[in-house]
C-alpha cells in the first residue's frame, strides 16, 4: 500500500505540473485517493515511510490546485469587477 501512496501522490504532483494545475479536472480524484493510501499505508510500520512521502505529495498536489483555482476566480472577478466600472 505504501507504494501505490507513492506513486499516486508523485502522479499527482505530475498531473499537476505538466497538465496545467487548475485546468487539469484529474487532480482532485488522483490527490484524495493518494491521501486515503497514504493514511492507510501509515498504519503498517514497514510502509509508514512511503505512505507518509505519498501522503505530503498528494497534499502538496491538492493544495496547489486549490490555489490555483483561487487565484484564476480572482482574476477573472477582478476582470469582471474592472468591466462595470
Amino acid at each position: 500500500m505504501g507504494i501505490a501512496a507513492l506513486v499516486v501522490g508523485i502522479l499527482s504532483l505530475v498531473v499537476f505540473v505538466f497538465f496545467g494545475g487548475a485546468f487539469s479536472q484529474m487532480i482532485f480524484p488522483i490527490s484524495i485517493v493518494g491521501i486515503i493510501l497514504g493514511a492507510l499505508a501509515r498504519k503498517n510500520p514497514e510502509t509508514k515511510a512511503m505512505g507518509t512521502a505519498g501522503l505530503i505529495c498528494s497534499i502538496i498536489a491538492l493544495v496547489l490546485t486549490i490555489l490555483a483555482y483561487v487565484a484564476i476566480i480572482a482574476c477573472i472577478g477582478s476582470i469582471v469587477g474592472g468591466m462595470f466600472r
